[in-house]
């Protein structure tokens, strides 16, 4: 399945003397420059008839004429997969991810995942890069997720995730006890031996969180984190490496930490915690045509309130 993209456009006479994948990136906005870039160096953007280098200089009246391929992104399966829908218009969609789900196939996970859900919902969707997908939640993460229906939304919110604009705020429980809230300012790269692992070192990525505590338990912390970056693993990577790693966390969870005298129930819940204690519980952005100012929330997932519970009841019994 493809698309048949077919555009012409002047160049106005304010824009004559840039280059033409400048040009072409302000006439043709609604696709990313880099998809840009590669049609006219496979010669599907033209000016005026001929196909040129996308750094030469274009001039004013030149006409720039369109005509490629939207290649569907992948060999992807739809499937009927139910999806917890939160908001959904022509444009976008935001989605309740449930804990369990993979968002993108991989190894491991050829099918089954959200992408194949949303092929199902909206088939059209295959010809947008990785079906929609602008930004992701690992397998075990619940919480707001914003899927691109089109292009134009795609190559939007694309910009707005890389100018730091859109607001994920989390929430997550950490073992030990944080006395306030602080900035990891930390780089993060993938971890030398371990690929599947992310780690801070010398010469990653920049990576900068921000987190304050919502409520404090014996030996444990309820924390709210807001991203300012969005890095792989990065809340998990980062927290850890402040040493209140998350609860559940089997990648990057340190030393299993019981309060003295905890009841047989709360040590339970801790040991046998499923996944990360992780949740993506606010979200917030422009929305990619209406130019609205948008927001989300979405509840704590039952095992993560029914955590809260265990370790309030613990923390009261030893104050009363």
């Amino acid at each position: 399945m493809s698309e048949i993209i077919q555009l012409s456009a002047e160049v106005p006479s304010e824009m004559g003397g840039q280059r033409l994948d400048q040009v072409a990136a302000q006439l043709f906005a609604e696709h990313s420059r880099s998809r840009l870039s590669a049609w006219i160096k496979e010669g599907r953007l033209t000016v005026d008839g001929s196909v040129i280098r996308p750094r030469d200089i274009v001039h004013g009246g030149a006409v720039l004429q369109l005509t490629a391929e939207q290649e569907a992104q992948g060999e992807w399966v739809a499937q009927d997969i139910a999806l917890d829908i939160v908001y959904e218009d022509d444009q976008i969609m935001v989605i309740n991810k449930p804990a369990g789900l993979v968002v993108h196939p991989a190894v491991g996970h050829a099918d089954g995942t959200l992408l194949n859900a949303l092929l199902h919902h909206v088939p059209g969707i295959i010809n947008v890069p990785r079906a929609g997908i602008v930004h992701r939640l690992d397998k075990d993460t619940t919480g707001l997720m914003v899927v691109a229906k089109t292009l134009e939304a795609h190559t939007e919110l694309v910009d707005q995730l890389q100018k730091r604009t859109v607001s994920r705020i989390y929430e997550c429980i950490v073992i030990g006890v944080v006395t306030a809230g602080g900035k990891v300012d930390a780089p993060i790269g993938r971890h030398g031996q371990q690929r599947q692992r992310m780690a801070v070192m010398e010469g990653g990525k920049q990576a900068v969180s921000h987190y304050r505590v919502l409520e404090r338990f014996r030996s444990h912390t309820h924390v709210r984190v807001k991203l300012e970056t969005g890095r792989t693993h990065q809340i998990r990577v980062h927290m850890a490496h402040i040493n209140f790693p998350l609860v559940g966390d089997q990648a990057y969870g340190g030393r299993f930490r019981i309060p003295p005298a905890a009841n047989i129930g709360m040590v339970e819940s801790l040991k046998t915690f499923p996944r990360q204690a992780l949740h993506a519980r606010f979200l917030e952005l422009k929305h990619p045509t209406t130019g609205l100012r948008m927001r989300w929330q979405s509840p704590l997932p039952d095992d993560f309130v029914w955590l809260l519970t265990q370790l309030r009841q613990d923390r009261e019994a030893f104050i009363g």
